[in-house]
């Protein structure tokens, strides 16, 4: 059975850190004189009196255990996206709280879906409840539990656990022996390429409220924008272009960007086979769409169509979800192939959602072993990832999160289509929530919102949302009963 006193202070500390990071937009909201300065002061002063409270409770423990890692990364999570929505939900920003916590949550778990569209539009925000709204991306990107990893050695509470139950993917890339190490190395390349696409888009003409906005959007690969129109509404090639790499960049596994930045090894994406197949996914894709636009668009130019699919394609892959076209007003196979760029997802240890790429690859794998098995069934054919041999019990855990995912996709769908909302919404709503990508499918298309739902459909989605960026195990265990029996 869990230590309940373990678990209470460790989300005690990372409401603290929480509280702290809460000055930024607090500083933001001071310089702009928008009036919600009083609103972040109170979020600020419940959530660290919140936080402190509850590192009261610390049981004098070496470590945490398995079952408390798990229970840390989900109850942090939920107890993060109920601090977020106080900014929100004070200020009247959206007065709703199932809406504060619907924003809150989609932004931690970096999915992008918004409440906010024609009633309440985003230009109407104030400047610092927006930087929040884009910063809680950032900070769940990487995860502000692997953030505060690098600080709990130092309380005497260790973190190998956490790692296990928080880093994104069905494998661990440990870069260093000690986990403290590991969250260093991992947020300073985070923290490296974030400054290094800020100072992009400002030299692409931005201002720097929203340069430091869409950086946090694109390096979580969130999708948050200051504009309702997303960046579409800066009407500049170069942007499009510095956000398409770094969406690119924010997809691809933050290992692979260690060993270049600090090893200087120059081919370490090269020999990832996982890396490949990610490229491979996009350039196909991106020429798939690019044909497909310029037969059916007369008048568009080359470039035009090339640079559409591209930012499209990697944006949905990435499970970014910036836009700067409505894609659903393309036709069929665009709106199926992004529906299917969206399962896929990022690399494992990137930003990005979905079921990622090494997935699919181990279910090809799979598929392909299975075919040879017919034709030659006394022989033994073990699983590979390029030289690396795949353990059994590393593909049942694959299949079985394929099958959870499937199950959960199917799941939602049924109970959205109970509350009266229509076939294509409610298939759209669910895969945008569980792959964290933000835009659906019908009323929640890239072009829409997600305000019009009913209530019970919005806490049903935020649900999914935590799922999907916790990659559904980490939470669902909580509901097994052997988790809480000794």
């Amino acid at each position: 059975m869990p230590d309940f006193r373990n678990i209470v202070f460790v989300v005690g500390v990372l409401l603290l850190f929480l509280a702290a990071m809460m000055v930024l937009p607090l500083a933001v909201s001071l310089y702009y004189g928008d009036g919600d300065t009083p609103a972040f002061v109170w979020s600020l002063l419940i959530t660290a009196a919140v936080g402190g409270g509850l590192t009261l409770m610390r049981r004098k423990s070496k470590d945490i255990g398995l079952r408390e890692g798990f229970a840390v990364v989900a109850l942090s999570w939920a107890s993060a996206a109920l601090a977020g929505a106080l900014p929100f939900c004070i200020s009247g920003a959206i007065p709703s709280f199932t809406d504060s916590l619907f924003e809150s949550m989609s932004g931690f778990t970096t999915t992008g879906a918004s409440i906010l569209g024609a009633h309440n539009p985003v230009e109407t925000m104030p400047h610092g409840i927006l930087f929040w709204r884009s910063m809680t991306h950032w900070l769940g990107g990487m995860g502000i539990i692997l953030l505060s990893l690098a600080v709990l050695p130092m309380l005497g509470v260790g973190g190998m656990q956490l790692f296990r139950a928080e880093v994104p993917g069905p494998t661990k890339d440990k870069l260093t022996p000690r986990i403290k190490n590991t969250a260093e190395i991992l947020w300073l390349v985070y923290l490296g390429i974030s400054v290094l696409e800020a100072v992009l888009l400002w030299l692409g003409g931005m201002s720097v409220f929203d340069s430091a906005c869409h950086t946090f959007g694109t390096m979580a690969t969130g999708g948050f924008s200051t504009h309702s129109e997303s960046i579409a509404a800066f009407h500049s090639r170069y942007i499009e272009y510095v956000i398409i790499l770094f969406m690119f960049i924010a997809g691809t596994n933050f290992a692979l960007h260690y060993r270049f930045m600090f090893k200087g090894q120059v081919d370490t994406y090269w020999k990832s086979r996982e890396f490949r197949f990610y490229l491979f996914l996009i350039v196909i894709s991106t020429v798939l769409m690019l044909g497909y636009n310029l037969s059916t668009r007369p008048g568009i130019g080359c470039e035009t169509a090339f640079r559409e699919s591209m930012f499209q394609v990697v944006s949905i892959m990435t499970t970014t979800g910036y836009g700067t076209a409505d894609w659903e007003i393309w036709g069929s196979f665009p709106q199926v192939l992004l529906v299917l760029l969206m399962i896929v997802g990022g690399m494992a240890g990137s930003t990005g959602g979905g079921v990622k790429v090494v997935r699919i690859q181990l279910l090809l794998s799979q598929v392909r072993i299975e075919l040879r098995r017919l034709i030659h069934p006394q022989v033994i054919i073990p699983m590979k990832i390029g030289q690396q041999v795949i353990d059994d019990s590393i593909v049942s855990i694959v299949l079985a999160f394929l099958l959870a995912f499937g199950l959960l996709l199917g799941g939602a769908t049924t109970l959205l289509a109970l509350m009266g909302i229509d076939m294509t919404t409610a298939f759209g709503a669910s895969i945008a929530c569980l792959s964290n990508i933000g835009p659906g499918l019908g009323g929640v298309g890239p072009a829409d919102n997600y305000g019009w739902l009913p209530a019970a459909a919005k806490w049903l989605l935020l649900f999914l949302m935590m799922l999907g960026r916790l990659e559904i195990f980490t939470v669902l265990v909580l509901f097994s009963g052997s988790f809480w029996r000794r």
